[in-house]
């Protein structure tokens, strides 16, 4: 990692920094109704936000929505209430808006066969948006988690999705990878786990 001279922070955190005041600097500006602030916010969200939401959702119910569209709806929707936003942390608002997307993957899911209810979403969360795995494990190791996850074979990715992320019950993720019963189920979910964290140790 380099530095930009003596004694001054790396680029990289630097940068980071930059844009964590700028994107403040937005937010505050957005929930005073500048529309302008909303734009730059989308436009820095949204492509992010897509490759991130990309894989998620499951094979059998791509045909049903697309993902695109998803997180461009639920973005749409969050920002048209941004006023009740209150960030808390640095990432919030891309926590919140990652939550705010499984929302709408859940809704799909549900409209498509029964499938997980959505979290309600509260600006006085302790934490808001963040997936149970980002409360247990905190940023950094969601991160390492994130990118092991995209290693995984798609079975394996979208077992661990629907009952890490989705919330699903067994019998809820035997139904998502067309498994018999939940024990079946549990089981797929309890491999791919552990491959999971081969693949994150490797990393």
């Amino acid at each position: 990692m380099t530095s930009n001279g003596a004694g001054e922070q790396p680029l990289d955190l630097t940068a980071r920094q930059t844009e964590a005041e700028s994107t403040l600097q937005l937010l505050q500006r957005a929930r005073a109704g500048d529309r302008a602030a909303v734009d730059a916010l989308m436009a820095r969200y949204l492509p992010r936000l897509r490759r991130w939401a990309s894989g998620r959702m499951p094979i059998w119910a791509r045909d049903v929505a697309d993902t695109d569209d998803i997180v461009q709806e639920a973005v749409l929707r969050t920002f048209a209430r941004i006023g009740d936003f209150e960030p808390r942390r640095e990432g919030a608002l891309q926590a919140y808006l990652r939550q705010a997307i499984l929302n709408r993957i859940r809704d799909e899911l549900r409209r498509a066969g029964g499938r997980p209810p959505s979290i309600e979403l509260s600006p006085d969360s302790p934490d808001p948006g963040a997936s149970p795995f980002e409360h247990a494990v905190g940023a950094e190791t969601a991160e390492r988690y994130e990118a092991a996850l995209f290693t995984l074979s798609d079975d394996d990715r979208e077992a661990i999705i629907a009952r890490v992320e989705l919330g699903g019950s067994y019998e809820e993720v035997a139904f998502a990878l067309g498994k018999r019963t939940a024990d079946a189920a549990r089981m797929a979910v309890g491999r791919a786990l552990l491959r999971l964290a081969e693949s994150m140790n490797r990393g």
